[in-house]
């Protein structure tokens, strides 16, 4: 299987200061493709905002297995902030309607009825460059464009967001 590699590059507008906040998903990747792009992009901090992240349908991004693998391959730490995942109700309306308007609607408003972003505003754990990890191959109808969508808004004012 042919790797394509997603390596972020600055566009020519953009200052070099701007801080960046990057976004993967891991399904549909192989082990190799996943860790050569995390690499690739400098990435020092795996911030999983998946609900679950032990499930065996996660292969090598287990927990444990991902910890071990971002400390020994990439020297990156992990941290897991599942207050940023969609809860059960919204996956199962989601799935059943597939009304990505109303998830939307339905994540804004878990996620500011949980106090998430303020909890992250008065004691940041990111290591910047980070990447928030999730299991949908594409940003499009995933939480993780959401979440970061919401973070740059009121964390990082300044942030881009970059897909991988």
């Amino acid at each position: 299987m042919k790797t394509t590699l997603k390596i972020w590059q600055p566009s020519s507008y953009r200052y070099f200061n701007t801080m960046k906040l990057f976004t993967i998903g891991f399904s549909k990747k192989t082990a190799e493709c996943f860790f050569t792009i995390v690499r690739a992009n400098s990435i020092k901090q795996l911030v999983d905002i998946r609900e679950n992240n032990t499930s065996q349908l996660s292969g090598f991004t287990k927990k444990a297995d991902l910890k071990f693998f971002l400390r020994e391959l990439l020297d990156a730490s992990y941290v897991h902030i599942p207050e940023l995942a969609p809860d059960k109700v919204i996956r199962k309306n989601y799935k059943a309607t597939k009304d990505w308007d109303q998830y939307t609607k339905s994540y804004i408003q878990l996620i500011d009825s949980r106090g998430i972003i303020n909890r992250l505003k008065e004691d940041s754990p990111f290591i910047e460059p980070f990447v928030l990890l999730c299991s949908e191959p594409k940003p499009d109808k995933c939480h993780r464009a959401l979440a970061a969508g919401l973070l740059t808004a009121h964390l990082f004012t300044d942030g881009e967001i970059i897909h991988l």
